[in-house]
């Protein structure tokens, strides 16, 4: 079993979240003057991106590769570049955000594509497999525990983890908490729409690397799952963690009781509350075992 953590919040935090989230899009904090945003690198594999650098610690500190969410297909710069900068911080790696091509235009396999292009980039310009995070949120923690297996398969260096919160990993939606948390989350119908249709563009829903958890995942580096308590994608996160301990993956889970979907997006928040402040930490923890290498 994967090592499992519920973390808790009281009524009001949960109701806090829940506010928050509902007055999207978001009140989204600035980056602070003191951070590096210029290009850390001559290219990025020719896929567009930005750099946020949230302590100067540059590219000796390895990498932050950020995946936004957006069902495919949708993107906000601007609070892409907020959540790149905190995740920046939490981690001590420079963040680089990648503007991988969207749906309906760029159907699967494309964003993939985009997403492996510059992580080698990140390689052949001499970053350490090691030294690289790759993380992002729901749709974008499909399409990074996608672009693992596409580069495991064709023997490439994998980074030394991956984070993944609120991902889809089943695009057959067949998930207990589809319908068991229809109604608890902020976002309703994921199966009902044309989002697998669009991205998926005639390609089978139960086969990776589209649908992760149909791959083989032997060999992937540690992941930390992070998913809502009353999230529709709650289950999807779940049976990957437990699909990927037993293929002897290092995979942990963390279950934030009764919050939603994305809530990790209160941290775009210039006040953080509770819930934010504790993904932050959590993340920072796990992060600090990888790099001790205990």
């Amino acid at each position: 079993m994967p090592t499992t953590t519920r973390i808790d919040a009281t009524a009001d935090e949960r109701a806090a979240v829940r506010e928050l989230l509902s007055a999207w899009p978001l009140a989204i904090a600035d980056i602070p003057a003191d951070a590096d945003t210029t290009d850390l690198l001559p290219h990025t594999g020719g896929v567009p991106g930005g750099w946020v650098d949230a302590d100067r610690r540059g590219i000796s500190a390895g990498v932050l590769m950020y995946v936004h969410g957006g069902g495919f297909r949708f993107t906000n710069p601007d609070a892409e570049r907020v959540l790149t900068y905190r995740l920046s911080r939490a981690t001590g790696r420079p963040g680089l955000r990648v503007d991988f091509r969207l749906v309906p235009d760029h159907p699967f396999p494309a964003a993939i594509e985009d997403v492996t292009a510059a992580y080698r980039s990140l390689l052949d310009q001499g970053v350490p497999a090691s030294r690289i995070i790759l993380a992002g949120e729901s749709s974008g923690g499909t399409l990074l525990l996608s672009s693992l297996l596409v580069l495991k398969e064709e023997g490439t260096a994998l980074p030394g983890g991956a984070v993944a919160v609120g991902p889809l990993t089943d695009l057959t939606f067949s998930s207990p908490s589809m319908t068991a948390n229809e109604g608890k989350d902020i976002i309703s119908g994921v199966g009902d729409d044309s989002l697998a249709q669009d991205y998926l563009n005639g390609a089978a829903p139960d086969e990776a690397p589209q649908s992760p958890l149909f791959g083989d995942l032997r060999g992937l580096p540690p992941v930390l799952l992070a998913a809502g308590g009353d999230e529709l994608m709650l289950d999807d996160a779940r049976r990957f963690a437990d699909a990927a301990t037993a293929a002897g993956v290092d995979a942990t889970l963390d279950i934030y009781e009764g919050m939603p979907h994305v809530f990790h997006a209160v941290i775009l928040n210039e006040a953080i509350p509770q819930t934010g402040t504790t993904f932050l930490s959590r993340l920072s923890a796990w992060v600090d075992h990888l790099d001790s290498g205990a």
